[in-house]
Parts: C-alpha cells; structure tokens; sequence
C-alpha cells in the first residue's frame, strides 16, 4: 500500500498529510522553498506541527542540516520540544516519507475548509443575534474571499509577502471578533485578569464568590454573568477551601455546580505545566483561577520582568488554548495598590481588580472591589460588599462552639422590586406576615385562599421552599429587620384589605376598611395569623372559617351567631360566609328575608 494510501482522511491518523509534509521535508529539504509556497503554519491543525515546522524552516534558512536528530536539538534549545510531542514523536516523524508537495496541498485543502466552516458559523451566529440586521452577514463573505486572495499570495516563499498577507484594512477590523463579556465589564473570556490585595484582604472570598457565580450562572451582585464551568488551582489555603464553598452554598441556597478545584499548585515553569494545557484544552473551562501566582512560581525571582515575563508567557499559553477567562490572585507589596514584584506583568493583563478590607470584624467589615485596569473598557465605580457570618450545619469545634465562616453581600447593588405573583414576591407577603417559617405547602395554600392570594400551586410550593432553605426563623426574623428599603412599597395596598367574604364585599360595604389589626390603618399587612383550625360549620362556620362557635363571644351581625374572640379581635363583626347584602347564611339561606342586618 503506497504512503498516500495509508493516509486515513477521517479516522484516527486524520493528521496524517501533516504529518508527511513534516517528515518529507526532513528527507527531502530542497522541496521546503516549494512547500512554503503551498501553505504557512497557520495551515497546520495541530499546535505542536506548527513548533516543528517554525524549526524545520529555522534550520533550513541557517543551512544547517533538516533531520531528527538536529530537529530535536533546535526544538530543545527553543524549550519547545514537550510541546511538540516529545523525542519519541520527532523522531517518529522521520518514518514519513514520500511526497511532501503532494501533501502540502492535502493540508492547504483542509485548512480552507475549517476557514470556511468558521466563515459559517459567523454567519449564522451574525444572522442569529438579538441585535441581527439583514446584509451584515455578507461583510463576511467579502472579508473572506479578501483574506484568501492575500494568503494566497503570502504562500509565495517570500516571507515578507507572508507578513503583508497578515495586515488588516480598517473594514477588516470590523470582522475580527470582540471580547465576549463573562461578569458585567469586569472579566471577558479569552483573556488574562488579575485580582490582587494585601494578605487578608478578603481576595479568595471575592475569588470564590466570582467562581460560583459563574459556575451557576446567577447574576454577580447585578452584574452579567456567563455560564460556564470554573476550573480552581487552590495552589494557597487550600485547607480552607471547602468551608468557604460550604458556606456559600447554604447562603445562596444551590450547590456550586460546575465549578472544579485542583487542591494544589503546578509550577508554570515545570514539564506539568504543558500536561494542565492539554487537559484544560479538552475541558475548555469558561475561567481559570490561579490562586496564587506565587505558588504557581516557585523559584522565579519575582522582581525580574525577564523570568516574570516568561511566567505571564506561560500562563497566556493556557489562556490561548482554552480561549478562557484566566484569573490570577496576586498579592500587593507592602506600600502602594501595585501588584508585588515586577511590573512587565500589567501590561498583558486585560483586566486587573484591587480588593481592600477596612474594619476589624464582621459586622462593620466593608470590602471595596475597585477597577485598577480595563484596557479595552471604561473604568467602573468601586464595588463594596459586606460580610455575612454563616453557620455551617452538623459541624462543630472540639469545645462544641459552632464551625463558621463568612459570604459577601453587596451594599451596593439591591435586588429589584419582585413582580406580584412570583415566588419571590409571595416569600416577601409570607414574612410581612410572619406566618411561620415551618409551615408547609398545604397550611400556606390554605393560608392564601383565605387572605385572597389566588396563585398557582406549584410557585407557592416553590415560595415555601424558599423560605425553608434559610438557617431559621430567628435569622429570617433577623433578616426581615434588614430588608431592603427598596422592597415593592405598594406591597400592604396589594394584599386584600378584606381578609373575607366574596369579591363583591370588597367593593359594596365599608367592611372592607375596618382595619384587620385593631388600631392599624386600612390594608394594613394581615397580622401572624393563628394555625389552622379544622372547619366548623356550626356558628356560621364554613370551610376554612376562623370562626367557632363559642357562647361567650360577640354575635355576628347578620346571622346573630357567637363570633370567635379571636376574629372578633381582629375588628371582624361578621362570619365569613354571611353576606351583607342580603342577610343570608350558609346554615340559614332564608334568615335574609326574615332579618337583616347591614355591616358594621
């Protein structure tokens, strides 16, 4: 079987041409001028077949010999040659022979079908946008056929004419794609950002915070996120990593899903370095957290912009294979807001965030966010957050005392007004209520047929579970006391100011006014109401009444029957199944005509 046909197209060996092109230009040097001419670099697939063909081209230019051997030692003193494969992978490539030309063309073809199945996908995604308008996509097009026309005029050997082929024209720069935001302005995917502060100014908490966020895709604290998976090098504190997540989580009621922990550095200078590459290469993580950069540069003077440099240079590698958000948590030195060591680091940075503390306890604790850098977007405002001491469940110290640790909570952004009829919105009727934080589906269904709350069973089941996920109702009290001030003012004037009787009631008597607390306004919020009793039709009583028959209390005023003492309290003259407005009684539907007596 000749070499072309053992070249599998579609199956495992699918790099196969490349592959040929590689090793015959080491059998065959004479013909690399000719197969410059056919394709450049960028043609090649895989990353590691672009470091050997950089090295082919060096030695060739030098007139020094094309071959395993010196291929090696050229790719050893370039520190390239893990990253392109290994000796056992350079010297395989000297077994593939035959015609280099031949497969030059071969991974020319290939390379112009993924550039036009990446035109594609443009167009669709162009086509497909919230803001699309019709014709943008076909710029395109143009931009496309332009691009061809200058690569292939670049593939004539003459490395200047390479160069020129990459310049761009001001319409061209309209199609090269822009940062895509992964939290609000702050961080962008496809990018290098960095967190820094002084030693316990609260960074990992921010880190973390940020982390989860992503990983679950709730909103930072107002702020856009894109969901994603979160890879997390805890190469600093990783001990204390799981108590902080713990906390998190029983905070914001969801597990940190998506979110992946390494609980130990890896030298961006060691051989492992290039094995986390490749493994977050086939994960493609939406952001990698480097907590810290010290630990992940071990050994590197810290003060050197040289071997700083090459640690940045190491870390972009990781950004340009994952096409990730990379953060880095820094420390700062001991005088200024910089980050400590060399400054050469800054300059690649697309985003840099500086995070201080003031206070010496949780309770007056304020930790400020502020944007130290954005390079391609205006600076926002600060950020500031207070702590929120959490209790975690079933955990304990040696002396009994409870296991804690602290959440962020913003001071500055506040959650918008709930729309009447959502979960969220009837949480918020429930606790103005003080019905009680125990109380399950069925009580609270029967509690809202009462009061007039008419909403679909499955989000009242959602309500009570809301109201279930936080600590107790002590801290649900405590944490009524602090509700926003921007909670729906119209909140009483939206509860039914007729706690009973028909809808019509409401409208034709002034019963509706009394006020259901003695002493409160009108429509004041309905006070914490009894448990449940069970139904009781005698004495007026109908399904769901409060009202009993009880000999020493006050007689309503249609049916003449004793009122509960406890309803009566609450300013109610009437059972709730007598209507006004003709004197009727459910026990008793002639009693109107013999009788009537009007609301009070």
């Amino acid at each position: 079987m000749s070499p072309r046909e053992m070249a599998d197209q579609d199956g495992p060996e699918q790099y196969d041409a490349e592959r040929y092109v590689l090793g015959g230009c080491m059998h065959q040097p004479k013909e690399i001028p000719a197969i410059r001419g056919i394709l450049n670099r960028t043609d090649f697939a895989l990353p590691a077949h672009e470091l050997i063909w950089d090295a082919i081209g060096h030695l060739y230019d030098q007139g020094e010999p094309v071959n395993p051997i010196s291929l090696r030692i050229e790719l050893e003193k370039r520190q390239e040659l893990r990253r392109a494969g290994g000796l056992p992978y350079v010297a395989q490539l000297g077994n593939y022979g035959g015609d280099p030309a031949y497969y030059a063309h071969e991974v020319r073809r290939r390379a112009d079908l993924r550039a036009e199945a990446d035109l594609g996908r443009r167009i669709v995604q162009q086509a497909t946008a919230p803001e699309a308008e019709p014709g943008r996509a076909v710029t395109f097009i143009d931009d496309y056929l332009k691009r061809q026309a200058e690569r292939a005029a670049g593939r004539s050997g003459d490395p200047a004419d390479a160069l020129l082929a990459e310049l761009l024209d001001a319409t061209s720069l309209d199609n090269m794609p822009t940062l895509e935001p992964l939290v609000g302005d702050l961080l962008h995917l496809d990018s290098l950002a960095r967190i820094i502060g002084p030693s316990g100014h609260m960074k990992s908490f921010v880190t973390i915070d940020l982390a989860g966020h992503v990983g679950t895709g709730m909103k930072w604290h107002g702020h856009y996120v894109r969901q994603g998976t979160v890879v997390y090098l805890v190469a600093e504190g990783a001990r204390g990593i799981r108590k902080r997540v713990r906390a998190w989580e029983k905070h914001y009621g969801v597990r940190m899903d998506n979110v992946l922990f390494l609980p130990r550095p890896v030298q961006a200078m060691g051989p492992e370095w290039d094995t986390l590459i490749e493994a977050m290469r086939r994960l493609q993580p939406q952001m990698i957290v480097i907590d810290t950069q010290a630990r992940v540069s071990v050994g590197v003077e810290e003060n050197s912009n040289t071997e700083v440099g090459v640690v940045i240079e190491r870390i972009e590698e990781l950004r340009r294979a994952t096409e990730a958000c990379v953060l880095v948590v820094h420390h700062t030195g001991h005088v200024g807001e910089h980050g400590r060591g060399a400054s050469s680091a800054k300059g690649a940075l697309q985003s840099e965030l500086h995070v201080s503390k003031k206070g010496d306890n949780a309770k007056n604790i304020v930790v400020t966010v502020k944007v130290g850098k954005q390079k391609d977007d205006e600076e926002t405002g600060d950020i500031q957050f207070g702590l929120k001491v959490v209790t975690l469940d079933g955990e304990a110290k040696p002396d009994g005392r409870p296991v804690t640790s602290v959440v962020l909570e913003s001071l500055d952004h506040r959650p918008a007004d709930e729309v009447k009829g959502t979960p969220e919105w009837l949480v918020t009727v429930l606790d103005k209520a003080q019905v009680p934080m125990k109380w399950g589906s069925p009580r609270v269904i029967k509690w809202c047929a009462e009061y007039g709350i008419q909403m679909r069973k499955d989000k009242i089941e959602e309500a009570v579970r809301i109201r279930k996920r936080r600590d107790s109702f002590d801290e649900a009290r405590d944490a009524r006391n602090d509700l926003p001030p921007n909670l729906p003012r119209d909140l009483e004037t939206e509860l039914p100011r007729d706690q009973g009787g028909s809808s019509r009631e409401t409208n034709e008597t002034p019963r509706s006014d009394l006020p259901p607390n003695p002493g409160g306004p009108p429509g004041d919020v309905p006070p914490r109401p009894p448990s449940p009793r069970p139904a009781s039709k005698a004495g007026g009583g109908t399904e769901g009444d409060p009202g009993d028959q009880d000999a020493t209390g006050p007689l309503c005023t249609i049916c003449d029957r004793p009122i509960n003492p406890d309803w009566a309290q609450r300013g109610y003259d009437t059972h709730l199944g007598c209507d006004p407005t003709t004197g009727s009684h459910p026990d008793r539907p002639d009693h109107g005509t013999e009788k009537h007596h009007g609301a009070a």
